[in-house]
């Protein structure tokens, strides 16, 4: 999976780089339009997309999980544990 952004780095640099011309441009820039508008390629974007969104999703709920103060047993409703490198008791 890591080939696919390689190879659209390649591809950029050498469009952005490239001494070959307008004409070359234009062929490259055709070759994309014509795999971009491919309806199994939009297909594929689409369901890449759409899992993507649901992991962020997932990764949001799970960060907000383990930031989220917990009451275990032994704590008190509220009690926020101590900063680490200080003492959480009256001796401050």
């Amino acid at each position: 999976m890591k080939l696919l952004p390689f190879a659209l780095g390649v591809g950029v640099g050498y469009v952005l780089g490239a001494r070959a011309g307008r004409e070359r441009y234009e062929q490259l820039s055709r070759a994309y339009r014509r795999v971009a508008d491919n309806p199994q390629v939009q297909a594929a974007a689409g369901v890449a997309q759409a899992k993507a969104g649901e992991a962020v999703h997932a990764a949001v709920n799970v960060a907000k999980e383990k930031v989220a103060p917990s009451s275990g047993p032994g704590q008190p409703q509220g009690h926020q544990p101590a900063a680490p490198g200080r003492s959480a008791g009256p001796g401050r």
